[in-house]
């Protein structure tokens, strides 16, 4: 936690697929309670990039933005993110089973992912109002003062580092171990590579590179906001913490089904980290705070509120299961969806309007409930806390 432009409010937003509806929630709350809120810094990986895109690139004041946001994730589809017809989804299964038995031989069909997502991109264009790829939104809020830095995060298939695309006004760069920071005019490419969730979406090139879901390298999700000058961060993480009588429960009787094992490498992988790097600010914090004033050189302490799930998103997801498309539900509960009690691998890939409304409900009542703390981090005195 390094001196660099301090003073400043940053908003950080976790991966988790469907689940980010739950940070609109807390948006939502906030954009209620504070209208013309000011968050000068933006940051957000996989599905939070887009969140972090749409905040950072539209006009007018917080509510209004948060309100655009809040109906664009109640009315989406899962056909407006991903192709779920029978043909589509048969071809690309056939692919990389056909991939698998080929032995390596050249002639064999070249998998991507197992689903496409052109219909996500050709959404994020409309809803960011892209002009070709780029989102001149940003550059305008920029300008203007309402915005001073947004960064995405993307994981580089080719280099094996994390990689973070920032935008903004005199800001600086870092490079620590596998990850770096890189200047950009953000446009859709950046938020797809950034949420491009490893084998069920395909990779994105972007100069000559080819990127996947940000959460896969990223060891410190808070450094973003950090280093680009956040001295209280209000970070929202989709990932719901089981009591410890709940963590001892089966969510499964039996061998698991490979949902069940998805599910937890995807945890793992995106959002478990999320918590680690909280845990290791508190700690930071508590350090510096111990030493003299005169012994803290560059350091600073950082306030810090992370928000979560009250409740089991992947519990929740299963009371929806039987509304998704027909052939994308097929393929799902091949995979062992419904053998599962709570499922995190289909709670990531429930883009069901009646679900996504129902998070964002839950996440104004989580926000209502941590009023006060929330409160106190907005004006400067709330202490940091995991």
């Amino acid at each position: 936690m390094i001196n660099g432009f301090q003073g400043q409010l940053a908003l950080v937003m976790s991966g988790g697929g469907a689940r980010a509806a739950y940070q609109v929630g807390l948006l939502n709350w906030l954009a209620k309670s504070h209208p013309d809120l000011h968050v000068p810094i933006v940051t957000g990986v996989s599905a939070g990039a887009i969140n972090a895109a749409f905040l950072a690139s539209q006009p007018n004041d917080f509510r209004s933005r948060v309100q655009r946001l809040a109906d664009v994730w109640r009315g989406l589809t899962t056909e407006e993110v991903l192709r779920v017809d029978s043909v589509s989804l048969a071809r690309n299964v056939l692919r990389f089973g056909l991939k698998l038995v080929s032995g390596g031989v050249a002639a064999a069909p070249q998998p991507q992912a197992a689903v496409d997502t052109t219909p996500l991109r050709n959404l994020l264009a409309r809803v960011l109002e892209a002009r070709g790829d780029e989102l001149p939104g940003i550059e305008v809020n920029l300008r203007r003062g309402a915005l001073r830095a947004v960064a995405i995060t993307a994981s580089s298939y080719t280099t094996g580092q994390s990689i973070t695309w920032t935008q903004g006004r005199r800001i600086p760069h870092w490079e620590r171990a596998h990850r770096i920071s890189i200047g950009a005019k953000l446009g859709v490419r950046h938020v797809m590579a950034s949420a491009a969730l490893p084998i069920f979406f395909p990779a994105i090139e972007i100069d000559g590179q080819w990127f996947g879901d940000g959460g896969m390298r990223l060891t410190a999700p808070l450094s973003p906001a950090v280093h680009l000058g956040a001295d209280r961060i209000l970070a929202i993480s989709t990932r719901y913490a089981r009591t410890r009588s709940e963590a001892g429960q089966p969510a499964v009787i039996g061998y698991p089904p490979p949902a069940q094992i998805v599910g937890v490498l995807l945890n793992s992988v995106f959002l478990d980290v999320f918590d680690a790097d909280a845990l290791s600010m508190a700690r930071m914090n508590s350090l510096i705070a111990a030493l003299p004033s005169g012994m803290r050189h560059d350091y600073r302490t950082i306030k810090l509120i992370l928000l979560r799930p009250s409740r089991d998103l992947g519990k929740l997801a299963n009371e929806y299961e039987s509304r998704l498309p027909g052939p994308f539900r097929f393929m799902t509960r091949g995979l062992g969806t419904r053998e599962t009690r709570s499922n995190d691998f289909l709670s990531m890939l429930m883009f069901q309007p009646d679900y996504l409304t129902r998070l964002i409900e839950l996440g104004e009542a989580d926000a209502e409930l941590r009023r006060d703390e929330i409160e106190g981090l907005l004006k400067g005195t709330h202490a940091a806390e995991t």
